[in-house]
């Protein structure tokens, strides 16, 4: 029997953590859909231009190899990810393989922005985890500062919001809380409270579907 979490929401707001912490917890398998669309539009990087036909190609092709490329986590793989995110042919591409993790046996967790709204709307969970944009800000320079240390808040900050308004007002899946997903602002919430909280609604969920 399958059991899925779906946690969205945009970058630096922590549901990358929350994800793993949960899934660790109970066992769960994990899977950051976000990868897939950096490794996508890192890929389309390579080819020397991020656009529609290069980003299709870039998902076709997309293997678990590419999933553990050392450049995922870097502002260029980031802004790539945004961008192809956007086309239809590539969320479509990503769809059913996505969909296939989500309701493998055991149990499985993905994170990712339109995770509860498109992908995996049955989910038996689904949180939604933000942030403000200057919290966020600072978490993500605290990443990317060590790799590049000219690098300022402020202009993470503009690639963030830039980036938030990508994700929300694409016509394709914009990025938004499902309906009845549980709303986590970590602001001033600390991860162990959150955590915590996840797995308190996880639990009363899987007690409603127990796995076997």
């Amino acid at each position: 029997m399958s059991f899925t979490v779906a946690i969205d929401g945009p970058a630096a707001a922590g549901k990358g953590t929350i994800a793993r912490a949960v899934a660790a917890h109970f066992g769960f398998a994990h899977l950051d859909t976000g990868l897939l669309y950096r490794a996508t539009g890192a890929k389309a990087l390579d080819t020397g231009a991020v656009d529609a036909t290069s980003a299709e190609q870039a998902a076709r092709a997309l293997s678990e190899e590419d999933l553990a490329r050392d450049d995922l986590r870097t502002g260029d793989a980031g802004q790539a990810a945004s961008v192809v995110a956007a086309i239809p042919a590539v969320r479509a591409a990503l769809l059913d393989w996505q969909r296939a993790f989500a309701r493998r046996a055991g149990g499985a967790v993905l994170d990712g922005r339109d995770i509860g709204t498109v992908v995996c709307p049955e989910a038996e969970v689904k949180l939604y985890v933000t942030a403000s944009d200057d919290e966020r800000a600072k978490r993500r320079h605290a990443e990317l500062v060590k790799a590049r240390a000219e690098l300022t808040v402020a202009e993470v900050l503009s690639d963030l919001q830039a980036r938030d308004r990508r994700d929300a007002s694409r016509d394709t899946a914009p990025m938004k809380p499902a309906a009845d997903a549980h709303l986590f602002d970590t602001t001033t919430l600390s991860i162990e409270a959150a955590v915590a909280r996840a797995i308190a609604l996880i639990e009363q969920a899987r007690a409603a579907h127990p796995l076997p």
